[in-house]
């Protein structure tokens, strides 16, 4: 088993001494909420830009981003995101990640039913089920991860490997744009802008944690710019989706992967599952095979993907 009798004793007797921890669960459910409406209005203004310009499938230029800026849609989209960032943040500081993270899937589900009802398109039965694959493997994904491993002091060395890998991701992301930009599918944005945000909690936890404790240096600093780089081409890759794909693809997309790169970055790079026994590494392929498998079949079977 990979819950033990002792180990569901102790989370009981955790919420039991610690009621507040509770009140993460509202404040994460307001932030899937206000992520499904964000997307959703996000979605609306890049399909306005582009509507008029007719130029969205090379990939957003600069005139477009600036045309992004006088959408009202897509200003209060971004508003409601950012807010929706603030509520989960919020809910990780009262609440533990095995009750908060798997509640993002609910971001899914109520994208999912919002665009059917705004775009007056009707979910296939191959799309539902793709839907709940991706909620449901990656809700599995994050109980396993929690479940295996724990958080452990980020060392220099490992902040460095970090910062190293996600130069790599951005290099490689940023070259199959320029290499496929004429015939890139909102499953390209979507995995580059997935990956890319996999970075992005791990270098904010850090960043919060040095200035908390007064440890501003050089790598700090570097952190930042990796941090701030990360968020504004991962925040195109996502508009560019938006361009090439329905919102709740590019929800399912980014629930999904988003995740599965931070644990992937705790397990491999920051060692957070080196007690983790065999079952726990198998749980982690299906549960991760599931999601993803999800992903690929709603791209595929979403009646407003464009083929």
């Amino acid at each position: 088993m990979l819950l033990a009798d002792n180990d569901l004793t102790d989370l009981t007797e955790q919420f039991t001494r610690d009621p507040s921890q509770l009140i993460g669960i509202p404040l994460a459910l307001a932030g899937a909420v206000l992520l499904s409406f964000g997307a959703q209005y996000q979605h609306r203004g890049v399909a306005k830009v582009e509507a008029r310009s007719q130029n969205a499938v090379t990939g957003l230029n600069g005139s477009q981003l600036l045309s992004l800026l006088k959408r009202p849609s897509w200003v209060a989209g971004t508003l409601m995101l950012g807010l929706a960032i603030v509520l989960q943040l919020s809910a990780l500081s009262f609440s533990p990640l095995i009750l908060v993270q798997p509640l993002g899937a609910v971001a899914l589900v109520v994208t999912a039913v919002l665009n059917s009802r705004v775009a007056r398109v009707t979910l296939n039965r191959a799309s539902k089920i793709a839907i709940g694959a991706c909620a449901g493997g990656v809700a599995l994904f994050v109980v396993i991860a929690w479940l295996a491993g724990g958080e452990k002091q980020i060392s220099d060395r490992q902040l460095i490997t970090v910062l190293v890998i996600l130069a790599v991701v951005l290099v490689l992301a940023i070259t199959g744009f320029v290499m496929m930009r004429d015939r890139s599918k909102a499953v390209f944005y979507i995995i580059a802008a997935g990956s890319i945000y996999g970075f992005v909690a791990t270098l904010a936890k850090v960043i919060i944690n040095r200035f908390q404790h007064g440890n501003v240096d050089g790598l700090t600093v570097l952190c930042l710019v990796g941090l701030l780089a990360a968020t504004g081409i991962g925040a195109y890759f996502v508009q560019n989706a938006y361009s090439s794909g329905p919102p709740d693809l590019v929800i399912a997309g980014l629930t999904v992967i988003d995740p599965m790169v931070a644990v992937a970055i705790g397990i491999i790079v920051l060692g957070e599952a080196q007690g983790a026994s065999g079952w726990a590494y198998l749980g982690f392929v299906v549960a991760g095979a599931i999601a993803v498998w999800g992903v690929f079949q709603l791209a595929r079977h979403h009646p407003q993907v464009r083929n």
